[in-house]
């Protein structure tokens, strides 16, 4: 009888050290969706910020541009009023996300503006808050799937009610529709138009050096290895200054 006793009590010892042990997981994880979520509303807020200066600056070029203009205005204030809820931030995030694409497009047809610096260092702004949106996306997401397999395995699940967690929302975007657009401002050497060398702004997905250009060294023989000999005609590169192409950005922005 003793043996039993001890044994039940055993079990129940182990029981309550489970419960609690599920219950602060659960907890846990939902405490990291929801700073996972803010640092991505942290994001969004930065970009809907930006958005007036770009409105701004393409004002003073393409004044004949209204619609556009007022396109992106729209669906930057359907952005900031749609609320907390993650399918619907990505819904209205998506349109804004569209309206700039045409706006980048139109910028196209005006020289002046395309070389404009402060355009170009929102561009850059622009690509750069979204290339942290797309990271913290990704985390958050993670985060998302980890806590609702929890909630929906077993035993765990039954823990869910009393700790009052429920499952969370994926906050998805539908094809390319958050990429930023990627708007080619180089038009010759040197990068006259579009800021230095004429780079492309890197879209989602890219790293931050996708937009340079290839430095390659024209008419020159790699160095042989010990033992070989160039070919007839050709000579050793080394010593020899290595020259950079023109137009090759320079202080490109660093990604988190």
């Amino acid at each position: 009888m003793t043996y039993v006793l001890i044994a039940l009590a055993i079990i129940v010892v182990l029981l309550i050290v489970w419960a609690i042990a599920s219950y602060n997981g659960l907890v846990k994880k939902r405490n990291q969706v929801q700073e996972a979520w803010h640092q991505i509303d942290v994001e969004l807020k930065r970009r809907h910020d930006l958005i007036p200066n770009l409105i701004e600056t393409v004002k003073g070029y393409a004044q004949h541009e209204r619609a556009t203009l007022d396109e992106v205005l729209r669906a930057r204030s359907a952005a900031i009023n749609g609320g907390d809820n993650p399918s619907a931030a990505a819904a209205n995030e998506g349109q804004l996300t569209q309206a700039l694409g045409r706006l980048m497009a139109v910028a196209e047809a005006y020289p002046d503006l395309k070389s404009n610096a402060n355009f170009l260092g929102l561009q850059q702004e622009l690509s750069s808050t979204e290339d942290r949106i797309a990271s913290g996306r990704r985390y958050y997401n993670a985060i998302v799937r980890e806590l609702n397999t929890s909630i929906e395995s077993i035993p765990t699940k039954f823990m869910a009610g009393p700790a009052g967690v429920a499952r969370a929302e994926y906050f998805e975007a539908q094809g390319n529709e958050r990429a930023v657009p990627n708007v080619n401002f180089g038009t010759g050497p040197g990068g006259t138009a579009g800021g230095p060398g004429g780079y492309n702004i890197p879209a989602q997905g890219q790293s931050q050096s996708a937009g340079y250009p290839q430095i390659e060294q024209q008419g020159q023989a790699p160095s042989p290895l010990p033992g070989q000999q160039y070919p007839h005609g050709q000579q050793s590169h080394q010593g020899q200054q290595a020259q950079q192409p023109e137009g090759y950005p320079q202080g490109y922005p660093n990604q988190q």
